[in-house]
């Protein structure tokens, strides 16, 4: 956990439902920093990582959801996601173990 805690300068947004764009200025924020790939992590990779994923996607964001990094209640539900994120939104869903992020 430390290393994923946030530092003084990272920017943080609640997320009140399934999909981090939705009712947040998540999309305002991404713009203002000329974002263009994001990496879409987290619990429920059927639920709120799909949800997230799809609207980044319908924003013509490039998408990479690290296999290793999101979790679902069970394998099948994880596998079906992650084929989907990847067929329909063109995601990289290689895991991350090895892998440098591009910037």
């Amino acid at each position: 956990m430390e290393l994923l805690a946030p530092a003084p300068s990272d920017i943080a947004v609640l997320k009140p439902r399934h999909s981090a764009f939705f009712a947040t200025p998540l999309a305002v924020l991404l713009a203002q920093l000329g974002a263009r790939r994001l990496i879409v992590a987290g619990l429920a990779a059927d639920i709120c990582v799909l949800f997230t994923a799809s609207d980044a996607f319908l924003r013509g964001f490039e998408l990479w959801v690290p296999a290793d990094c999101v979790a679902a209640e069970s394998a099948a539900r994880k596998r079906a996601a992650l084929n989907f994120m990847a067929r329909v939104l063109k995601a990289d869903t290689h895991a991350s173990q090895g892998r440098a992020v591009r910037r």
